[in-house]
């Protein structure tokens, strides 16, 4: 199950994240027991780890400063994320009405949203004025999730 909730943290984290390129690929590191961010080059541009202690999804670059965390927020039915002084920056939450999940800044204004596409199999993100901003797909062949922009 925290395999499950991190791999999804991840996801919306690194959307979210200054982690992102253009086109970036994530993967899990079995060794290190953290998930890895890699530019179109390869090259390590951060990771996340989850801390049991905090019991948080902590974001680094990749000297290993940390960037933001994220934990979720159980009274409020949401995960949030906070900077490194532990101030709030955003939170994403499901919507059952539009049945999707949510990101909003600190003041709940709506900065972008993502959905589950059947007939590509693929997360979709958009923002906030509806417009496909990227995509999430999983690549099979190199087991792991893959960011790219339309």
């Amino acid at each position: 199950m925290r395999k499950i909730f991190l791999l999804l943290g991840m996801i919306v984290g690194a959307f979210v994240s200054d982690l992102c390129a253009q086109n970036h690929t994530q993967k899990w590191n079995d060794f290190y027991k953290r998930i890895e961010y890699f530019d179109e080059h390869g090259h390590l541009t951060g990771y996340a780890k989850y801390n049991d202690f905090y019991k948080r999804i902590e974001y680094y670059d990749a000297k290993g400063h940390l960037l933001k965390t994220e934990k979720r927020n159980d009274f409020y039915q949401r995960n949030e994320t906070k900077d490194a002084r532990g101030n709030l920056q955003s939170y994403t939450k499901w919507n059952d009405f539009y049945q999707r999940e949510e990101t909003r800044d600190a003041k709940g204004n709506l900065l972008s949203y993502k959905k589950w596409n059947d007939f590509y199999q693929r997360f979709e993100v958009y923002d906030a004025k509806g417009h496909l901003t990227g995509f999430y797909k999983y690549n099979d062949f190199y087991k792991r999730w893959e960011y790219r922009e339309p």
